[in-house]
């Protein structure tokens, strides 16, 4: 098998900052022995130090900015090892370290992790190249790191050759839960993807829908950035700008976009709000710029920075405003604080990294707080060898438990305790002293189904290799003149929500509400959004909802529309109303009115009744047509004044099925009665033989009404049982539900009340043809009166009942019914009244008489003088009329006498020969 040697470069500080590799353990950070080694990569420097001079050559530069939250991670592995090793966890077999600084540069990692993987024991730190690497057995077993995302991606990529299992405490790209690509990875921490919509929530929630974005442009910024994207847009929150800034601070650019970024921000004076995807040292650089120029503006923090006390510390923080971040949460870490405070009793023989905190705490102990933190990240290595030789060793105790981010310690305890039971299970049947007892991928399928108890809860890596704790959200308080990092919330992972511990918490949730960072004001409740020419959802104006539609939220993107047609709303209303139902009711004066009308015409036909059962043997109620006609004629028009009541009131089934039944055929009785009296009274009177003979023909009273009227029985029958009257709502109205009866059938309708139209119009014409009766007799010009009242106003109905509407459309056709009943009735029955009371004279047999003889010898006259015009035609004149004709005392009203032979001569009047005595008499017996 062919072998490729790779020499590890290392480093050997210098003053010249040139590298003489004596050995490749120089490269080591801070190492331990021990039965099984674990690497450790960790960013202590932020930043490597590239050569101005050329040509460059490939030779791993110093570092510089020496970050305290991170040496104390690598203090939180090395104090979780001597504690699995101070107790029973692995039954004697020892965990020892190699730490290495990566210096947040993926090239130092890189050089690292190539020593991860060269061969147990090889002196010369060879890498074989093998097709399988099954039984290859690396110096370490498992790593522990990096800090940085973008470092873990490539140093994964390089591990997962030999499947060395890598476990990461702060590493959040959602990338890497993908195992395909990074199939040895494993994480104590969430990914971003919870992160992102922790923050997208809490927005939400807040109302803010206009903010910025600050990233740094490397893998790790921008895979935040697009998974934040992705939740802003599900959250309906708009991100007005994105501003990148170079990972490394050694970038010429960085102070220039930084300068950009901020001039931006102060540009946007809508966006109050400012997500930060950034690490700790860029963070400082923008803020320390941000102060001053006065930005003042909420700050949602990501969980590189949202506890580092450097940050908190910068001076005049709170002139920035208020700073909400989301951190893993913490654990139990007293035993590591009182690790802290013996670390000074610690030897810094095999730990670079303490050796370089303690020198640079003798160069920095003359200074305050933040300006001591700024002179410890401001070193160099190459500082430090200049300086460290005139320097007496200070401790401060309080320091670094100042500096303490308990979640990041939290999280790489318990990376280190997850790998020592995934060795322990490895260890049962196995002799794990010796370091070729399992092999790296099989201690990685062990990782796989390892769970750690913590804080009395099992924890356990997922399917991608990611444990799923809750975040902690941080508000940074001012307390007493100092910046301090509380806990507001908790954020549940699963549920998707905050937890409140205490009301003040809440409160201080709320507060943050009072802050607008919209693109727009909120839409209020009964308003919605109107999209403008923007680009952006968030950028809207706000318009009232139409009529029938409203919100009842803010910020709605649509009015819901009132569910149906029983609801209605005004124009910009948060809420529905149920429409009033309206109806012709008892209490409506108009109805009042109406029933009035129909009780006085209830009240006028029973007085007529009485008059005339009273009066029952005068000629003028025998003229009539006797009881039987009359009181069918008061009872129909007592049932159509009835019928008035059914078109009052709630519609129901019942009464609009009775109402045009009930007045359609009372109206068909009442005029048929009244059709049969025409033509009793026009036989009596006409003389005419051909008219006569007709007469007779059709005069069968009962056969006639009860045709007349079981014709529109059968009308309204077949209405009722085919196309029935039914209640129905009529919307047409905003505001309010008509209820009114459909009648079903239009057609049904039209030919009901056409029906009773022709009947009339017979009626009418009869009547019209018997207008010269004798006065008391002379019904058939009052019934041509009555018919034509009737046809005025159905006519007039017409075009008023197709176009009203609303709940007075039933006295459209109330008004209707009793003109033309009252018109009738009136005209039948009160001229006979007012002879009955007021001229009783004329109500006597005698009175009758004379009317009739008289009627009789103008009929007469008129007839026969019409025949003799006829024989002088025919040139054989009947008779002679004298030219000295003078009046008879005999005659009634002074006419001539005249005399045809074989003419009948009744008190001087002369009738025609085709009319005998005996015939007048049966005529005035049949009145």
């Amino acid at each position: 098998m062919a072998f490729v040697s790779f020499l590890i470069l290392c480093f050997v500080v210098s003053t010249d900052s040139t590298f003489s590799c004596q050995s490749t353990d120089d490269f080591v950070g801070a190492s331990s022995p021990g039965d099984i080694v674990i690497g450790g990569l960790f960013a202590v420097h932020s930043e490597m130090l590239h050569p101005e001079e050329y040509p460059i050559k490939p030779v791993i530069q110093n570092c510089a900015g020496f970050e305290i939250q991170i040496f104390l991670q690598t203090l939180a592995m090395i104090h979780a090892i001597e504690m699995i090793n101070n107790s029973t966890l692995l039954s004697g077999v020892t965990l020892g370290y190699e730490i290495y600084d990566t210096c947040a540069e993926v090239t130092k990692a890189m050089a690292s992790a190539l020593r991860f993987l060269s061969k147990f024991n090889s002196s010369e730190d060879v890498v074989e190249f093998k097709c399988n690497y099954s039984d290859y057995i690396p110096r370490i077993k498992a790593v522990i790191g990096a800090t940085y995302s973008e470092v873990s991606m490539a140093v994964s990529r390089l591990l997962a050759l030999q499947l060395i299992p890598q476990v990461s405490p702060a590493s959040s790209a959602e990338i890497l839960s993908d195992k395909i690509r990074f199939p040895s990875f494993f994480r104590t921490i969430p990914s971003d993807f919870h992160q992102t919509r922790a923050m997208a929530h809490l927005i939400c929630e807040s109302g803010w829908n206009w903010i910025g974005i600050i990233a740094t442009d490397d893998d790790n910024g921008r895979f935040a950035l697009e998974s934040f994207g992705v939740q802003a847009m599900a959250n309906n929150v708009c991100i007005a700008f994105k501003e990148m800034l170079p990972a490394y601070l050694s970038d010429n650019t960085f102070h220039t976009k930084v300068d950009r970024a901020i001039e931006k921000i102060v540009k946007e004076t809508r966006v109050n709000v400012i997500v930060v995807f950034m690490r700790q040292f860029h963070v400082l650089k923008l803020f320390k710029k941000a102060v001053e120029r006065n930005v003042n503006k909420i700050w949602i923090a990501s969980d590189n920075w949202s506890a580092a006390v450097k940050i908190s510390t910068i001076p005049n923080i709170r002139q920035l405003g208020t700073i909400v971040g989301f951190g893993f949460k913490s654990g139990n870490v007293s035993t590591f604080q009182d690790f802290l405070r013996n670390l000074h009793e610690k030897p810094t023989d095999n730990n670079k990294f303490l050796h370089e905190y303690t020198t640079l705490l003798s160069l920095c102990a003359h200074l305050e707080y933040h300006d001591f933190q700024t002179c410890i990240s401001n070193q160099s290595q190459d500082d430090l060898l200049q300086n460290v030789e005139n320097k007496h060793q200070i401790w401060r105790d309080d320091f670094l438990n100042a500096n303490v981010e308990s979640g990041f310690i939290h999280s790489t305890i318990l990376a280190v305790y997850a790998i020592a039971h995934a060795i322990k299970g490895q260890c049962k049947d196995r002799n794990c002293k010796d370091p070729s007892a399992f092999t790296p991928w099989e201690l990685l399928e062990e990782l796989k189904k390892v769970t750690v108890i913590d804080d009395d809860k099992e924890i356990k890596f997922d399917s991608n290799g990611d444990m799923s704790t809750s975040y902690d959200v941080l508000l940074w308080k001012e307390i007493d003149g100092h910046m301090e990092i509380t806990t507001m919330a908790e954020y549940d992972l699963e549920k998707g929500g905050f937890i409140f511990e205490d009301e003040d918490q809440k409160k201080a949730f709320l507060d943050l509400k009072k802050v607008q960072s919209t693109c727009s004001q909120h839409c209020r409740p009964g308003q919605m959004k109107k999209v403008t020419e923007s680009p952006h959802t968030c950028c809207y104006e706000c318009v009232y909802c139409p009529e029938n539609h409203y919100s009842n939220q803010t910020d709605m993107d649509y009015c819901y529309r009132c569910n149906n047609k029983t609801y209605w709303a005004p124009i910009n209303s948060t809420t529905c109303y149920r429409k009033t139902i309206h109806f012709l009711a008892w209490t409506d004066w108009f109805a009042i009115f109406l029933l009035l009308l129909s009780s006085f015409g209830v009240v006028l036909v029973l007085s007529v009744s009485i008059i005339f059962t009273k009066n029952l043997n005068t000629p003028v109620v025998k003229a009539s047509g006797g009881l039987t006609v009359c009181y069918t004629i008061l009872f129909s028009h007592f049932l159509i004044f009835l019928s008035t009541v059914f078109f009052i009131d709630e519609p129901t089934e019942f009464k609009c099925k009775t109402r045009q039944a009930l007045f359609g055929i009372s109206f068909a009785l009442c005029i048929s009665c009244i059709l049969i009296k025409s033509l009793k009274i026009l036989l009596a009177f006409s003389f005419d033989p051909k008219l006569q003979n007709f007469l007779k023909c059709m005069y069968k009273p009962i056969p006639a009404v009860v045709t007349c009227t079981g014709i529109q029985v059968i009308i309204c029958t077949f209405w009722l049982v085919f196309r029935t009257p039914f209640v129905t709502q009529n919307f047409s109205i905003p505001r309010a539900i008509i209820l009114e009866c459909n009648e079903g059938s239009i057609v049904a309708f039209a030919i009901m009340l056409g029906y009773i139209a022709a009947l009339a119009f017979i009626c009418f014409i009869f009547a019209f043809k018997g207008r010269k009766l004798p006065e008391n007799y002379n019904e058939a010009k009052f019934i041509t009166f009555g018919m034509l009242i009737y046809f005025i106003a159905w006519i007039v109905f017409i075009p008023v009942y197709a176009t009203t509407f609303g709940k007075y459309l039933p006295a459209v056709e109330i008004i209707v019914v009793l003109i033309s009943n009252y018109g009738i009735l009136c005209c039948i029955f009160l001229p006979k009244c007012y002879i009955i009371i007021f001229k009783q004279e004329t109500n006597t047999k005698s009175a009758f008489l004379k009317m009739i003889y008289t009627y009789s010898s103008k009929s007469a006259g008129s007839i026969a003088v019409s025949q003799i015009s006829l024989d002088s035609k025919s040139s054989s004149p009947r008779a002679t009329i004298s030219d000295s004709c003078k009046p008879d005392k005999n005659s009634a009203n002074g006419n001539c006498h005249f005399q045809v032979p074989g003419q009948t001569l009744i008190k001087g009047k002369v009738l025609p020969k085709n009319i005998t005595r005996t015939m007048v008499r049966k005529r005035l017996s049949s009145i």
